[in-house]
C-alpha cells in the first residue's frame, strides 16, 4: 500500500477499515483538513431516544446471529438471504445495504482488494447506506446509529476508492467518514459497537506518527491518538461486539502480527478465527502463515493442504493469493522438514504459477520461491537452471535485500 493511500485511510480511519501491508512511497500532502476533536472517553449520552434504532435491538441480533457468522465464514448467499429479508421489512434504514454491502466487501478482500468485479455493487450498496443514514440523520441529529453507519459506509468508499486511485473520490468520503465517526462517538458508552472506529483511530494516529516521521507536520491537524488505548478499545469491541466483534477480531490479529510484531499475540486470535470460521479463505491463510511463522509446522501442513483442496472445489474466497501461501509453505516443509526434493520443487514451481495469475511478482512469497528453487538446483548441479531462478530474483527484488546479494553473488561466481 502506498503512503498515499495510508493517508487518505488516516483521514477516516473508520469501522471496518482494512490496512493491508505493502511498500510505502512518498508523496505529496493535500490540503490540511478542518480540526475535529475525538475525546479518549466513553461517553454515555443523556437524553437519547434510541427507538427504532436496529443496532441496538436484541431480536434483530438474534435474528441476524446465524447470517453474520455465516458472512464471515464466505457463505455469501445464506447471509445475503437474510439481509435481503431486513431490507423487506426496514427498507428506509442503512442497516441492511450496509450489511449487504459488506458481504460483497469481504468477497473482496481474500483476493487483496484485486478483483474488480464486485466494485459497481458494493458501491451501490454503500450509496444506499448513506443515503438512508443521511434521511434518519437529517429527522434527528441526535441519531447515533445513522452517524454509525454513515462513518462505517463513506469509510469503506473510502478505502477501495483509494485502493482504485480515484482519490479525490477517497478523500471527499474520508473527510466525512471522521465528521460522523466524531459524532458517533458521543455514544460509545451506549454499545460497544460505536467504540470500534474510534479504537482504530486512537491506534492508528499515533502508529502512523511513529511509523512514518514525515508526516507529523501533517498529523497537527488531525485529533491525537493513543495506541494503548486504541489497543484496549479494540480489545473491548472484539470481546463485547455484536456486528464489530469479528471484524475488531481480524483488526486485532493483523495489528499485533503486522504493527506489533507479536506473533506470539496474534496467534490464539488466528486460532479462533480460523477454527470458527473453516471456508473462510483470508483466515485460513493467515493462520497457517503464523503456524509457519511461529514452527508450528505439522498445523501449518494441515491448513496449506485444506486450503489447496479448497482452491481445487472452487469454494468462494479460496483465490490464488491463498494458494500462493500454501504452495510455499508446503514446499519449504517438504525441502526441510521432510527431504523430498522433487515435491518441494513442484510446490515452489505451482507457487510461482499463483503469484504470476495475480501479478504479484515483486517480493515475498514469489521471490522466496525462485530463490528455493536456485539453491536446489546449485545441489543437483545444475548451474544453468540456477542462475535462471537467481536472475528473476536479481531483476525483482530489493537491492538492499539478502536475497538479491545472494542471486548477484550467485550469477558473478558463475558467469562462464
Amino acid at each position: 500500500m502506498t503512503l498515499k493511500l495510508r493517508f487518505v485511510l488516516l483521514l477516516a480511519l473508520m469501522p471496518f477499515l482494512t490496512m493491508a501491508q505493502g511498500t510505502d512511497t512518498a508523496r505529496k500532502a493535500p490540503a490540511p483538513m478542518r480540526h475535529i476533536d475525538v475525546d479518549n472517553v466513553d461517553i454515555l449520552p443523556s437524553a437519547v431516544d434510541t427507538k427504532g434504532w436496529l443496532l441496538l435491538d436484541k431480536d434483530i441480533q438474534l435474528e441476524l446471529e446465524g447470517a453474520v457468522q455465516n458472512l464471515y465464514n464466505f457463505k455469501y448467499d445464506k447471509a445475503e438471504k437474510q439481509f435481503r429479508s431486513l431490507r423487506r421489512r426496514y427498507p428506509q434504514h442503512p442497516m441492511p445495504y450496509f450489511l449487504l454491502g459488506l458481504s460483497t466487501w469481504w468477497k473482496i478482500v481474500p483476493t487483496n482488494v484485486q478483483t474488480k468485479q464486485y466494485d459497481k455493487i458494493f458501491f451501490a450498496y454503500m450509496d444506499t447506506a448513506i443515503t438512508k443514514g443521511e434521511q434518519l440523520y437529517k429527522r434527528d441529529n441526535k441519531n447515533y446509529e445513522a452517524c454509525f453507519f454513515l462513518s462505517a459506509a463513506y469509510g469503506f468508499d473510502a478505502r477501495l476508492n483509494a485502493e482504485r486511485k480515484n482519490w479525490r473520490k477517497a478523500t471527499v468520503s474520508s473527510k466525512r467518514a471522521l465528521e460522523y465517526l466524531q459524532i458517533s462517538q458521543e455514544a460509545n458508552g451506549l454499545s460497544p459497537e460505536f467504540l470500534f472506529g474510534q479504537a482504530l483511530f486512537n491506534y492508528y494516529a499515533v502508529w502512523i506518527s511513529e511509523t512514518y516521521p514525515l508526516l507529523r507536520p501533517v498529523l497537527l491537524f488531525f485529533p491525537k491518538g493513543n495506541r494503548e488505548l486504541g489497543l484496549q478499545q479494540l480489545r473491548n469491541v472484539a470481546n463485547n461486539g455484536f456486528y464489530t466483534g469479528l471484524e475488531a477480531k481480524f483488526f486485532l490479529m493483523k495489528i499485533l502480527n503486522n504493527e506489533e510484531e507479536d506473533s506470539k499475540a496474534a496467534m490464539p486470535i488466528s486460532r479462533y478465527l480460523a477454527t470458527n470460521y473453516p471456508d473462510n479463505g483470508y483466515f485460513q491463510r493467515f493462520y497457517a502463515l503464523l503456524c509457519f511463522n511461529e514452527g508450528e509446522h505439522r498445523e501449518c501442513e494441515r491448513v496449506s493442504r485444506e486450503i489447496l483442496d479448497k482452491i481445487n472445489r472452487g469454494m468462494p474466497g479460496y483465490e490464488a493469493i491463498s494458494g500462493k501461501y500454501a504452495t510455499y509453505f508446503l514446499g519449504w516443509l517438504m525441502e526441510y522438514r521432510y527431504k523430498d526434493i522433487e515435491k518441494a520443487k513442484d510446490y515452489y514451481q505451482r507457487c510461482i504459477v499463483f503469484a504470476e495469475s495475480t501479478s504479484e511478482t515483486t517480493g515475498g512469497f514469489y521471490l522466496y520461491a525462485n530463490r528455493e528453487l536456485a539453491r536446489i538446483a546449485d545441489q543437483q548441479e545444475d548451474p544453468k537452471t540456477a542462475i535462471r531462478y537467481y536472475k528473476e530474483v536479481l531483476d525483482k527484488a530489493d537491492r538492499k535485500s539478502e536475497s538479491f546479494r545472494e542471486a548477484k553473488a550467485y550469477i558473478k561466481a558463475h558467469k562462464k
